[in-house]
């Protein structure tokens, strides 16, 4: 998929929940590239001078009406402070698309996504595609707290959504791998996960055993995001591999997990 380097603007911001910023951007001039659920932009950070690399973010959603690129951000150092201080108006300068997304085709009938974390961010435009090909998505949330949850109501547009908290303060008790539709997994023919990677092998593990295929899209940690820096180094089945070129989406039986 050819890639590109653009001078995006800043349509509008917000704060899904206290340290967390979602950028809403456009082209002004010229629609949206192709961008496929999974695939990550690399944002350069100006006005940040101890930021030097360009900061990976996941695709939360592209809005082909609005021709929004939407990118959920947590704030935990500089450059992602400096993007969190982004205004209307801004212009944010992007490579994108990078790396390769998760498998729509065969479009699987009745899909299970599941998601910790800010690791639900590239499941919500997952989810748009799939209910656009003609499959209702079931998704599974986990958080530590209900405060903890985003685009819950989103999510809740798009299919069916089932939570779980450690604290109990929404949906059901625990982490996602003790939710009680489990019991039931024979509904679903394809699961993909994203988020905490100690979740991801968790939910491959289940997977495995219920004979349903995995996809997980990894969050190691990327710096190029072309393949180039051997940052993000992955030891897979087909061995040590750039996360950020062969994935960040690998089916869960090219992982050594």
């Amino acid at each position: 998929m050819k890639k590109y380097i653009l001078d995006l603007v800043v349509q509008r911001t917000s704060a899904p929940r206290p340290g967390y910023v979602l950028l809403q951007l456009t082209d002004p001039a010229d629609p949206l590239p192709e961008m496929v659920p999974g695939q990550f932009v690399e944002v350069r950070v100006d006005g940040s001078p101890e930021t030097f690399l360009r900061r990976p973010i996941s695709i939360n959603l592209v809005d082909r009406e609005a021709n929004e690129l939407w990118l959920l951000i947590h704030v935990v150092g500089a450059g992602t402070k400096a993007m969190a201080e982004l205004k209307a108006g801004d212009t944010v300068n992007l490579v994108l698309p990078l790396g390769n997304g998760f498998t729509l085709s065969p479009t699987p009938r009745s899909p299970l996504l599941i998601g910790g974390g800010v690791g639900t961010a590239p499941l919500l435009y997952l989810g748009k595609e799939l209910k656009r090909q003609g499959t209702k998505p079931t998704f599974l949330l986990g958080a530590r707290t209900r405060e903890d949850l985003m685009q819950v109501e989103r999510f809740r547009e798009t299919g069916e959504v089932y939570i779980t908290t450690e604290d109990g303060s929404l949906g059901e008790r625990g982490f996602v791998t003790q939710h009680s539709l489990w019991n039931g997994t024979s509904a679903y023919d394809y699961i993909y996960t994203c988020g905490p990677k100690p979740m991801m092998v968790a939910v491959a593990r289940l997977a495995r055993e219920k004979g349903i295929p995995c996809e997980a899209s990894l969050e190691n940690l990327m710096a190029c995001g072309l393949g180039a820096c051997l940052c993000c180094v992955e030891d897979t089945t087909e061995g040590h591999v750039c996360v950020c070129k062969e994935g960040p989406v690998f089916n869960i039986e090219k992982l050594k997990w």
